[in-house]
């Protein structure tokens, strides 16, 4: 079954996409399990390097994601715009503080020492 991208304002077709069949599903759900193991074992570091690498890709072609948004979602090209300077600053954000919010959290219960640790 095809997909197809319509521009809301005028319902033209953009372009049409071939949907995947369970083989090829299966394929790319395997390599995101094998890609999620290594990123887990990543550090906060070269993490927070990969974060900066994206807000910066997204600054620099906030124009070009911004005119795919407005013909795909029928957003004005300001309001696209503001949406991918967000979401590079979201980037930047977590680039700063992930490591600060992941941080193990002491917790208190009849233990001698207990604590959340997120992973």
């Amino acid at each position: 079954m095809a997909i197809a991208s319509i521009n809301p304002a005028t319902g033209e077709k953009l372009k049409e996409f071939s949907s995947f069949d369970d083989a090829e599903i299966e394929k790319r759900l395997s390599r995101a399990e094998k890609a999620f193991r290594k990123y887990r074992r990543t550090t906060f570091t070269d993490r927070s390097v990969l974060l900066e690498a994206v807000a910066e890709l997204l600054f620099q072609e906030k124009e070009k994601f911004a005119q795919i948004i407005t013909l795909e979602m029928g957003k004005l090209f300001r309001a696209s715009v503001e949406e991918i300077e967000k979401c590079a600053r979201g980037c930047r954000f977590y680039a700063e503080n992930g490591e600060r919010f992941l941080e193990d959290e002491a917790a208190q219960t009849d233990a001698a020492e207990s604590y959340v640790q997120y992973q």
